[in-house]
């Protein structure tokens, strides 16, 4: 093989359609875009534009607010945590908290935090450092012997100040 040799797959590429270039082209004189008005010229949008009359969005009420104080945990069950023990990616002996479940890959990341929920059932003894956990979820790991330990969860840094 040299390289000269090389090449794409075919088809692989397509040129881009010229527009503007004839009536013969296929794609002149209006180049695709219909008509006159608004949406044959540049750099307009109409969507929720309504004639003038005030759009459906702008007449609806406002409710609700963002709350920039939210935390956002990384959910596990039970049933995915005994999965990871049973395939031998987490050891069941030592303590379970956010940094060896990312570090076994059984969640992508800790984000604010990990909350254990009670999907499935659990039958190692395990030992759990979690930011949240449900009761049954507690129950199902005291149940087979474990202990779960809630400790709290990061808090959002309110603007970077000194």
């Amino acid at each position: 093989m040299k390289l000269s040799d090389i090449a794409d797959n075919a088809g692989s590429r397509k040129k881009r359609m010229r527009v503007g270039r004839g009536i013969g082209s296929g794609k002149g004189k209006t180049a695709g875009r219909g008509g006159k008005g608004q949406t044959a010229r540049s750099g307009v949008r109409i969507k929720g534009f309504e004639g003038g009359q005030m759009p459906l969005h702008r007449r609806l009420p406002k409710r609700g607010f963002t709350n920039i104080f939210r935390l956002e945990f990384a959910e596990i069950n039970l049933d995915r945590l005994q999965d990871a023990i049973n395939a031998k990616t987490i050891d069941a002996s030592g303590t379970i908290n956010a940094d060896s479940l990312v570090k076994a890959g059984v969640i992508r990341r800790a984000k604010d935090g990990v909350r254990l929920l009670g999907r499935g059932e659990v039958t190692s003894k395990l030992t759990l450092e979690v930011h949240g956990a449900t009761k049954t979820a507690i129950a199902a790991i005291e149940k087979a012997g474990g202990t779960v330990t809630i400790i709290a969860p990061k808090k959002k840094d309110e603007g970077e100040a000194a």
